[in-house]
């Protein structure tokens, strides 16, 4: 059974990578996307999907107010919320979600939502405690995954810095340099991936190969040659990184550039 999906997320390459995602799955069909919570009441109440994966932060309505007014509409597909944050996980029980997926997405777990809507479809069907509480364990066991502080190394030292304070991190002759506000020192992370994958990802990055920034410590963007930019940051040096041909365009959708 192929179930219909609409997918929505106000930053279009996500959207777009979720889309990629569910198509490979060969069962579920994307039937439409939307950019803002508006918009998707608008394409649910005409499409009737057998499943909305919608994300929490967006302009206009959010994700729940979404929810709410589709409950309000009448029957809602079933939704599964994706999201940067875990912070609203019980509210999102609390609207009777099939799921609540964090950012960046696994290709397992998301398999594992699809399956859950799929049994919502036919027959129709409260979730079971134990389905949810299942729901709640795995949401923990993936914030646990994202540390909240860094170690750095800075002489014979390790000093331990909340994850926030970060303002870039940088791959320089093999070893890993970060730097905050206050201090500069290097990690003994292997790769920036491995980095990367302990941080929130709606916040920290990857705007080059060997770079990974906060984009809240971001001070300036400079036009840079063809249609590129450099990020001038917030750190003492005011120091200017790079970004990538193929983080440019994330950077304009993300900043109305």
């Amino acid at each position: 059974m192929s179930l219909k999906a609409i997918v929505v997320d106000d930053e279009q390459l996500a959207r777009e990578e979720l889309c990629y995602m569910l198509e490979q799955m060969g069962n579920v069909e994307v039937i439409a996307q939307a950019g803002n919570g508006l918009e998707a009441v608008g394409i649910v109440e005409r499409l009737s999907p057998d499943v909305l994966f919608l994300d929490v932060q967006m302009p206009g309505l959010n994700g729940f107010e979404v929810a709410h007014r589709l409950i309000q509409n009448g029957t809602p597909p079933s939704i599964v919320f994706v999201t940067a944050f875990d912070r609203h996980a019980i509210e999102a029980f609390e609207v009777n979600a099939v799921d609540y997926l964090l950012k960046p997405v696994e290709a397992a777990r998301l398999e594992k939502a699809v399956e859950r809507a799929r049994q919502r479809v036919v027959p129709v069907r409260e979730a079971p405690l134990d389905d949810q509480i299942e729901r709640i364990v795995q949401l923990m066991a993936d914030r646990q995954s994202k540390r909240e502080r860094v170690a750095i190394k800075v002489g014979e030292r390790f000093l331990l810095v909340q994850a926030e304070e970060i303002i870039y991190a940088s791959l320089t002759d093999d070893s890993i340099n970060i730097v905050t506000s206050q201090l500069a020192g290097t990690s003994n992370f292997r790769t920036l991936d491995e980095l990367q994958t302990r941080l929130d990802p709606s916040i920290f990055w990857r705007v080059h190969r060997s770079h990974l920034v906060n984009i809240n410590k971001v001070k300036e963007i400079v036009p840079w040659f063809s249609r590129n930019y450099i990020l001038r940051m917030k750190d003492a040096k005011a120091t200017e990184i790079p970004v990538s041909r193929a983080q440019t365009k994330r950077l304009r959708e993300y900043l109305k550039l």
